[in-house]
């Protein structure tokens, strides 16, 4: 073969190299992400049953991905920079084999059990145990593509930047496909053998792409560096900022979503396909949205939902939610147009990353891990927000001095709320109360009217925020904890006669303090919400203690998993001895303190409290129960790791042979009946639900409602409570299978609560 038709040969591979690489570099690209961002669900879920069903856990596991993700960008900087593009592939491609080395994926030995204290931390190194390695390196591949991108000899090689929209676009693809169709059809075990063949598949589209790179068609993009002025300090520090304040607020706002729903990846993937989705929409060369009018409607996306965000009481849940989403986009679409208009020439496109990535680090650590340390609430969420509206363009436009200027009336206001509250330490009395509902309306409206000054836009929105923590009407604090589980705020009513244990917006024990005519209460306290007289709970463990004293058995070991305020102990009799298992220290804290609640010093004094996930510690007891009452939701979210027949097989074992489990199920959002039975029938159980209504008031006497279900060997080891109309024997059904630690069904539970509500309204 002559030189010349060599040459010609060459020609024609390079021109069909450049021709074939935008649709290769893009579909790479878009795989890498589909990997990337269904590992992050998928393996959270796997560490679910060791650590309960708190939406921390998945407040860290983003601290984790934004970590790993700085390290592969990292890792591709310094292949750019060191290694033309053609060797840099040759490392990769050896990096992507010694990571499925690792695989599949699983929990590394050595995390069996959760620490009692530093849990943040341990995850952390679980997670970078388990799959550090495949995930840092998949993290790359998107840098280092578009590097390779920037120096191929095609028309499109200009703007790299396009192709992490794809990426992005790939990830939102991912995450939306995880709870919609990966998480409802496929067991966890098939799911980690397809992520598997998935990342078999993407080395063999990178080796591909290498090739390309391997032709030759190459500009020498590192020689044009010196034309280019390197960025400055004050601009990676933007890049930062920016980067920063949407991963903390996607943290921030999927605990403030999740608290109230499931501690599931059904809803955990949510905002975070919602930033994914920012970019797509700003990162190329035609946005979906203008950046002028983003900075003009983020003020009034945020004032709405500020005013409740700090609240005790949230009303209208639903529309909360809405609210929070969508001053949620705004601000993210914002700050990524921002990154995107103030994007460097592609030689620096992988240093940008870097930045980007090490700002994504600080935004997630600081909501993820140092926020629930350093703040009794959630105050990182409006702090991110105000953070936020402080970058919009214009707010600073005359230098700090200027901004008090134009702000100062507002910022006194600020300051003088804050000095009423502090000294108002009572409940609100009428007309401060009547003050404050006409404040919302003045707030609002100054809002409106200076929707186009962003100094004074910005100050508004932060006197919101203050308004909205202070204001507590009929509501007075008593005492607000953090943990790593979540906030908890002991509140008493404003005529002063109960007191009330709340996290989230879910009452967890309510305490008479005072009779009606004001004089405080004497003798044991009287159990209230859940567990009152006649209440479905108290009369599952009365039937419970008649059957086995019909039998002349010994009652005297009863199981509580979930602690509260510690109502339930009030419904125990002398000579029984009652042991609480409670994951939250906190929550144990709280309880034995006869100055906040009287139940465990009056009714249950010796009770000893077992800390940690009671899936594990009741697992470790070599303890048989007469009863078991699992009483463990947070807030309104359910620990699915307690509803898998793993975990009834667990509670099965540590019953007596004649003993029962009362399972507590109340909620909103999730009807759990037929999950519960399914797992109890996979474990020859069977199961009896109640739906117990309170004959008053629940604004009166906080005599709640609630759902509940009795399960034993027998239907004759629940005694009489067979025979009550009130109690349905739940039938087995081949459309709802049991729960597994591998497979959970959450949008089914959704689904079937809908369908409930339907038919009442119906009726």
């Amino acid at each position: 073969m002559t030189a010349i038709e060599n040459s010609s040969r060459s020609l024609r591979t390079a021109r069909w190299a450049a021709i074939a690489a935008p649709a290769l570099f893009t579909a790479t690209m878009f795989a890498s992400a589909l990997l990337l961002f269904s590992i992050q669900p998928m393996f959270a879920k796997m560490v679910l049953p060791r650590l309960g069903g708190t939406p921390a856990v998945w407040s860290v596991a983003m601290v984790f991905f934004q970590a790993a993700l700085l390290v592969g960008y990292a890792y591709a900087h310094l292949l750019s920079r060191r290694l033309a593009p053609r060797h840099a592939a040759l490392v990769h491609l050896i990096v992507l084999s010694g990571a499925a080395v690792t695989l599949p994926i699983s929990i590394a030995g050595g995390f069996e059990t959760p620490p009692s204290s530093g849990v943040g931390l341990w995850l952390i190194w679980l997670f970078t145990a388990s799959i550090g390695l495949p995930f840092a390196a998949l993290s790359a591949t998107a840098p280092l593509l578009q590097n390779w991108f920037a120096a191929g000899d095609h028309t499109r090689h200009r703007n790299p930047y396009a192709l992490y929209a794809a990426s992005n676009l790939g990830s939102f693809v991912s995450l939306l496909s995880y709870p919609f169709i990966i998480e409802p059809l496929l067991p966890l075990r098939e799911q980690r053998l397809g992520w598997s063949i998935g990342f078999a598949a993407l080395a063999i589209l990178i080796a591909l792409a290498g090739l390309v790179v391997a032709q030759g068609a190459l500009r020498p993009v590192m020689a044009e560096k010196s034309r280019d002025a390197a960025p400055t300090a004050r601009e990676r520090l933007r890049w930062m900022i920016f980067a920063a304040i949407p991963t903390g607020l996607t943290i921030a706002v999927t605990a403030y979503i999740s608290t109230d729903v499931a501690a599931a990846p059904f809803l955990w993937v949510m905002p975070l396909a919602l930033y994914l989705l920012t970019f797509v929409a700003v990162f190329r060369d035609k946005p979906w949205f203008d950046s002028a009018a983003l900075q003009k409607i983020a003020p009034i996306a945020v004032a709405p939902m500020a005013l409740t965000l700090l609240s005790i009481i949230k009303p209208l849940w639903a529309i909360a939610i809405l609210l929070n989403i969508f001053a949620f986009v705004v601000l993210c679409l914002f700050c990524h147009s921002e990154l995107y208009r103030r994007r460097p020439t592609p030689v620096y496109l992988t240093e940008f990353y870097f930045w980007i990535s090490l700002g994504g680090v600080t935004g997630g650590a600081f909501a993820g891990l140092l926020a629930p340390h350093i703040f009794n609430n959630v105050y990182e969420y409006p702090l991110l927000i105000s953070a936020a509206l402080l970058m919009l363009p214009g707010t600073f436009a005359n230098g700090a001095r200027g901004f008090v200027r134009q702000t100062w009336p507002i910022l006194l206001a600020i300051a003088c709320l804050i000095a009423v509250r502090v000294l108002l330490t009572g409940s609100l009395p009428h007309f401060v109360d009547l003050m404050g509902k006409a404040a919302i309306v003045m707030l609002v409206a100054l809002m409106l009217w200076y929707r186009n000054q962003p100094a004074r836009a910005v100050a508004l929105v932060l006197l919101i925020f203050v308004f909205s923590a202070a204001w507590t009407p009929d509501l007075k604090r008593v005492e607000m904890l953090r943990s790593f589980f979540g906030v908890h705020q002991v509140v008493d009513s404003s005529d002063g006669r109960f007191r009330l244990l709340m996290h989230g917006t879910t009452i967890h024990g309510v305490v008479r303090l005072r009779d009606d005519a004001g004089a405080p209460v004497a003798g044991p306290p009287e159990p209230a919400t859940y567990y009152f007289s006649g209440s479905p709970i108290a009369d599952g463990i009365a039937a419970t203690r008649a059957a086995f004293e019909r039998r002349g058995a010994s009652f005297n070991r009863i199981a509580v998993v979930g602690l509260g305020a510690g109502g339930v102990a009030c419904r125990r009799q002398a000579g029984e001895n009652w042991t609480f298992y409670e994951i939250d220290e906190t929550v144990a804290r709280i309880a034995r303190d006869p100055r906040l609640f009287r139940f465990l010093s009056d009714c249950a004094p010796d009770a000893p409290i077992v800390l940690g996930d009671a899936r594990l510690t009741l697992a470790k007891s070599t303890d048989q129960y007469e009863l078991i009452i699992l009483d463990a939701f947070s807030s309104d979210a359910i620990p699915v790791h307690l509803l898998t027949r793993e975990a009834f097989g667990i509670y099965r074992a540590r019953l007596s042979p004649q003993g029962s489990l009362i399972v507590h199920i109340s909620n909103k959002h999730l009807d759990l009946r037929e999950i519960v039975a399914a797992a109890g029938s996979a474990e020859s159980l069977v199961s009896y639900a109640r739906s117990g209504t309170a004959d008053e008031s629940p604004e009166r006497d906080f005599k709640s409602g609630s759902v509940v279900m009795a399960l034993a060997r027998t239907p004759t080891d629940l005694g009489e409570l067979p025979r009550d109309a009130r109690w349905r024997r739940m039938p087995t059904t081949p459309r709802v299978s049991a729960w597994t630690d591998d497979y959970s069904n959450i949008l089914g539970a959704i689904a079937r609560m809908q369908l409930i509500l339907w038919h009442f309204a119906e009726y």
